[in-house]
């Protein structure tokens, strides 16, 4: 990332006034506050009890058949899910609670998970969200060795033709890979970067808790069921590998679905660093809906089909999401500006798979 990236000031100035006043008004008219409510304690429980049940089951209980103590494992990876997805990733954008202390305990919730808070503040919440879809600084575009290409701007390889197909083995390690290597190589390429220092850390701290957090979690996800459940240590590496599995594909397919579709645009700035649009539109341009009407959908993965919302607004919590998307629709259509939204989650899944098809073959 050697270049400094600017967004517009001026480019549909009267937008951005605008968007941002009717949704303000709305919290205003409503008397509700933008932060979470009783609806994200009670979801949190939830998702919590989800995750950390059948762990207590794994260990405590003497489950003699293996498929029923795969099973729970596999019922961790939708809880593992639900948590990345409804409780830390609101945490970390401080639209949990009004209350920095309660986001801050909240965003802890990411250590359950294998993964690092610092790590993905910066990913996600400095350089996804600031450099949507722009290759070289959005490092939600970067796959491991290439293997995969996400954008028009990338280099493609003879392999990216197969991508369509083999991208979902790639998903499905997703968290596997936060949890024994990406952390790590992230936080040497954010010294780099010179990432660190803005949220008063020192290198060395840093990474004296990431190690910490790291050895908690792979002593309890992993030594203690293995030393304590009824299965085999074997049968543990593979219930473990299964939740992993399915969290990873979940997540990729729920980000990938509002990013990397055909009606997201994938601008590059100018040799001066300048992007066109200002950047609330470019979020427009490069962000998709998916399965606004999915209310069970939307429950369950923290509102993120509602991703033009989020970006727009990333200090909003989702619960708000599904209400404020008629407001941001409206404002968009007056303003001449797109609004994309897939109707359904298949379709959206359809049109990641079309589009990664099109990138590995031209």
């Amino acid at each position: 990332m050697s270049q400094t990236v600017r967004f517009s000031r001026t480019n549909n100035a009267d937008f951005v006034k605008a968007v941002k006043a009717n949704v303000s008004n709305y919290f205003k008219d409503k008397k509700v506050s933008k932060s979470g409510n009783y609806k994200m304690v009670l979801k949190s429980i939830f998702m919590l009890t989800l995750y950390l049940t059948p762990y207590f089951f794994i260990v405590l209980s003497n489950i003699e058949n293996t498929w029923l103590f795969l099973g729970l494992w596999a019922i961790m990876g939708i809880g593992m899910s639900g948590i990345g997805l409804s409780i830390m990733h609101d945490a970390n954008h401080g639209s949990y609670s009004q209350r920095p202390i309660v986001n801050k305990l909240m965003s802890g919730a990411i250590y359950l998970v294998g993964a690092n808070a610092l790590n993905w503040k910066i990913q996600h919440n400095v350089l996804h969200h600031t450099y949507t879809n722009i290759s070289g600084h959005d490092q939600d575009l970067d796959a491991p060795f290439g293997l995969l290409r996400f954008s028009p701007h990338q280099k493609r390889l003879k392999i990216h033709k197969y991508q369509h197909f083999y991208a979902w083995f790639f998903y499905s390690l997703l968290t596997l890979t936060w949890a024994f290597d990406a952390d790590f190589r992230q936080i040497y390429d954010f010294k780099k970067l010179d990432l660190i220092k803005g949220h008063r850390k020192s290198f060395s701290g840093v990474m004296a808790e990431l190690i910490f957090f790291k050895l908690l979690y792979y002593v309890y996800i992993l030594a203690i069921p293995m030393i304590f459940s009824s299965q085999p240590w074997w049968i543990c590496l593979v219930g473990f590998l299964i939740m992993q599995m399915i969290s990873g594909v979940v997540l990729a397919a729920i980000f990938q679905s509002a990013h990397i579709v055909p009606a997201a645009e994938f601008p590059q700035p100018d040799e001066k660093g300048q992007v066109e649009n200002n950047w609330l539109v470019h979020q427009l341009y490069t962000t998709a809906n998916f399965a606004p009407k999915n209310k069970l959908l939307t429950w369950f993965i923290g509102g993120l089909n509602h991703q033009v919302e989020h970006h727009l607004f990333p200090t909003i919590c989702h619960v708000h999401y599904p209400q404020i998307s008629r407001i941001v629709e409206a404002t968009a259509k007056e303003y001449g500006l797109p609004y994309n939204s897939y109707p359904t989650f298949r379709s959206a899944i359809a049109q990641h798979v079309k589009l990664l098809k099109e990138f590995g073959r031209s």
